[in-house]
């Protein structure tokens, strides 16, 4: 049975991605900029220098054009429920007021409300998004069917994001600073080792591989995996096989045929190959 989380419906918590405008019990008038301070549920933890400046540029220009929506804290104090790039914004361009809708709502209204704004204007990136889904559904109850509905997409976009929380923490910084995709991160989950995954998601970042180059790479610790645990005995040329990846910096694998053999390296890109090629002829 879906968990009730508040009092009101959920149509009057999640409104559709529309400008804010005066509720019910909401009221508008311009705050002073310094008597607002930012929301402590503030599913977004990312603002882009640049996208800011022209955004402070904008401001200077023509104005805010939505107002901020707020929340009273006491003692002619106000939280921010949405709208912090604005407010950030018309600090920067040196504002002393800003529009903004205040209403009444609790803490839970306020985390749900600064989720689904933000969600809705795809303003968050791919961690911020898991982590707001994810918190969503723990301190709310809601299911990834409902939430879909909420926000707009499938729920199957819901659940994909959901699972980036498996990802090693060093992974997800990653994802979030932008220096790997979701896609990319997506593949690596594939991988139940935290250790394999922080190698491959670091390799991915330093070589700048294609999501298809990772696919490859996960693809080739998958079926060494699957080769280890069909074999109880030791390679006898596992030390030289350790000793030769140190050296070359990839997958390599001695494979004996009676008295000969041969010595498979393994590349994953263009820029891997050359460096390759470097180091074996010289």
């Amino acid at each position: 049975m879906e968990k009730k989380a508040l009092g009101k419906g959920l149509d009057a918590l999640l409104p559709s991605a529309k400008p804010a405008q005066p509720a019910e019990g909401a009221e508008v008038q311009y705050l002073r900029v310094d008597s607002i301070v930012p929301n402590r549920y503030q599913p977004r933890h990312v603002f882009a220098p640049g996208e800011l400046a022209e955004l402070t540029a904008s401001i200077k220009e023509s104005g805010v054009l939505q107002p901020v929506m707020v929340r009273r804290k006491g003692d002619g104090m106000y939280e921010l429920i949405s709208g912090e790039r604005r407010w950030r914004a018309s600090k920067e361009a040196g504002l002393e007021t800003i529009q903004a809708v205040i209403r009444n709502c609790s803490d839970q209204e306020s985390l749900l409300l600064a989720l689904v704004e933000n969600l809705q204007r795809e303003d968050l990136n791919p961690m911020e998004t898991a982590r707001a889904y994810t918190r969503m559904m723990k301190e709310f109850g809601l299911t990834q069917e409902v939430i879909a509905q909420r926000v707009g997409c499938d729920r199957s976009s819901v659940a994909n994001a959901v699972r980036l929380m498996n990802l090693h923490p060093d992974v997800q910084s990653l994802v979030e600073s932008g220096t790997i995709s979701a896609g990319h991160a997506k593949v690596i989950l594939s991988l139940e080792s935290p250790e394999s995954q922080v190698r491959i998601a670091r390799m991915a970042a330093s070589h700048g591989l294609s999501v298809r180059e990772v696919e490859k790479l996960v693809e080739a610790a998958l079926a060494g995996k699957k080769r280890t645990r069909k074999s109880a005995t030791v390679s006898p040329f596992a030390d030289l096989e350790a000793r030769l990846q140190k050296k070359l910096r990839t997958k390599v694998l001695i494979q004996p045929r009676g008295q000969a053999g041969k010595i498979v390296i393994h590349y994953f890109s263009s820029q891997e190959l050359d460096g390759l090629a470097e180091s074996l002829l010289s």
